[in-house]
């Protein structure tokens, strides 16, 4: 897909901010949290009577994949209709993608955002409406949201420090691949792992985005290597990146760490074949359910927590047959 200029995605967010306000004029109140002044009220329905719209931030990740499996699998279970939309790692896509939702009046959104800012219009407008909407894995900057489905994405950053320091010392050189800009989770990860280092003493010496990508992470880690010496690890905010910045340490030549955060199959494959030093285990499919399960648990009237945490687990060669999905 050809990208957008930033121009006309700001453009594309403020159109739909507006055509969100006037939605709110005429569609309060007709489904799912019946207005958007009145956030705890649902219409009683059981999983088979609901239709439920899903926005993966991309399908081409692994980790995202076995969310919507989980979400697909637990949703042909209860007999519950679901559509779900790949926004291809694009917020403009996206905001397309959460909007038709908006206008085929479906009960409740679950949405994986691109971008944590630019999803906020697409979650106004389904406010506006009456419409639920619950993110996973990645948190919203404005709107509302019944509820945010996720792991602990500081507390992720930080266990990778302490891997990192407890492997290769506290005054370790480091590069960091943060993800992509403005997405919640590289903000998370990205401080938590940072605010760690400082306190343990770590060296970071360079940090660059590769946009949560396997191939733009084996780029920017070559040219990372090139430009820094005497570097003893590499955080990867995500699992992809980590195995792209292995291609580069490899190719290299370098005996170097390497820590990532999802546990993808492929990492602990990595780890157990010492090509990749640990990951932070997270548990996406557990997310995609307890996602879809606030929907169910709102729907039948109960109480839904505003976060629900998914757990999360450091992986190493020790236990790298463990904490899999």
């Amino acid at each position: 897909m050809k990208s957008l200029s930033k121009n006309t995605v700001v453009k594309s967010i403020a159109a739909l901010a507006a055509f969100g306000a006037l939605i709110g004029l005429s569609a309060c109140g007709q489904t799912g949290l019946g207005t958007a002044n009145n956030t705890n009220a649902a219409t009683k329905k059981s999983p088979s009577e609901l239709t439920i719209g899903v926005s993966i931030s991309t399908t081409n990740n692994p980790y995202f994949v076995s969310m919507d499996e989980a979400i697909q699998a637990m949703a042909k279970k209860n007999g519950t209709k679901v559509t779900v939309a790949d926004a291809q790692n694009d917020a403009s896509t996206q905001l397309n993608n959460v909007q038709n939702f908006v206008s085929q009046n479906v009960d409740a959104i679950l949405v994986n955002p691109v971008d944590s800012d630019s999803i906020v219009p697409a979650i106004k407008s389904a406010n506006n409406a009456g419409i639920p909407v619950i993110a996973m894995d990645r948190g919203a900057n404005g709107g509302t949201v019944l509820s945010t489905v996720a792991s602990d994405n500081v507390e992720a950053g930080k266990m990778a420090a302490q891997a990192v320091a407890k492997a290769f010392g506290n005054d370790a050189k480091v590069l960091e691949l943060s993800g992509t800009p403005g997405a919640s989770s590289t903000i998370d990860r990205g401080n938590g792992f940072n605010d760690e280092a400082k306190k343990l003493g770590l060296d970071v010496v360079s940090s660059q985005s590769a946009n949560f990508d396997r191939t733009t992470a084996l780029n920017t880690t070559q040219n990372m290597l090139q430009a820094n010496k005497d570097v003893k690890a590499i955080f990867a905010q995500n699992d992809e990146m980590a195995l792209g910045a292995m291609k580069a340490v490899q190719a290299s030549g370098q005996e170097i760490g390497i820590f990532g955060i999802d546990g993808e199959s492929e990492t602990h494959t990595a780890i157990k074949n010492g090509t990749v030093t640990a990951t932070i285990a997270q548990q996406p499919a557990k997310i995609g359910e307890m996602a879809l399960q606030a929907a169910y648990d709102h729907f039948a009237e109960k109480k839904v927590e505003k976060t629900i945490n998914s757990p999360i687990y450091l992986v190493t060669k020790d236990n790298a047959d463990e904490y899999q999905w």
